[in-house]
C-alpha cells in the first residue's frame, strides 16, 4: 500500500529576490588567516546561497569575498544543508 504525499510548500522568508549566478568566492575567518573556497549560486542585496565542499568547520559569522568585487561582505549563516550555506549579509 502506497502513501499519498501532498505538495511541499515552503514559506519564502527572503527579503528580496535572489539572482542566479555562478561566481567563485572565498570564506574568510580567524582574522582572515583561514580561507575556504566556495561558489556563489545565487545572490541578492541581503544574502546569498554558497556551495562548499563541506559545511563542517565553517563558523556562524565570516567574511565573504566574491571574485570581481572590491570588498568583502560580512556574513551570518542563516541555514546549512549538506554542502550549501544560506547567508545573510551584515552591516560592516
Amino acid at each position: 500500500m502506497g502513501f499519498v504525499i501532498g505538495p511541499c510548500i515552503m514559506q519564502e522568508r527572503r527579503h528580496s529576490v535572489r539572482t542566479r549566478t555562478l561566481r567563485a568566492g572565498k570564506i574568510l575567518f580567524n582574522n582572515k588567516r583561514s580561507v575556504i573556497d566556495c561558489m556563489v549560486r545565487n545572490i541578492s542585496a541581503h544574502g546569498a546561497c554558497l556551495l562548499v565542499a563541506n559545511v563542517v568547520g565553517i563558523p556562524q559569522t565570516f567574511d565573504l569575498v566574491i571574485d570581481g568585487e572590491p570588498a568583502s561582505r560580512p556574513c551570518t549563516v542563516a541555514w546549512h544543508a549538506q554542502n550549501r550555506l544560506g547567508v545573510e549579509f551584515r552591516s560592516a
